[in-house]
């Protein structure tokens, strides 16, 4: 039965991080089940704080293979890197 299932992915904010970061993947009928059975997978020693659950179908991802020719845009906007401005030390987190 469990063949039939969307496969999922699950993604996982730990304790001493603020980005969520892809854990695994893992098959279930839908979203709350998902949830459920990604916690009971992926934080069975408290690692997590937060989880995300996301069908696989429902990512669109680029193509390493194409990775010049889709991020070359991105090297001619020098204002997008941060190095006009000064961050304040009190920021921790940028």
């Amino acid at each position: 039965m469990s063949a039939n299932w969307p496969l999922w992915e699950v993604f996982v904010r730990a304790k001493r991080g603020l980005a969520h970061v892809h854990a695994g993947s893992l098959h279930a009928p839908d979203a709350e089940m998902a949830l459920r059975n990604a916690r009971d997978v992926y934080t069975r020693r408290q690692e997590g704080v937060s989880l995300w659950v996301v069908q696989s179908e429902d990512i669109t991802a680029s193509s390493p293979a194409e990775r010049d020719s889709f991020f070359d845009p991105a090297a001619d906007k020098v204002y997008r890197h941060p190095t006009f401005y000064e961050v304040p030390e009190d920021v921790e987190y940028l």
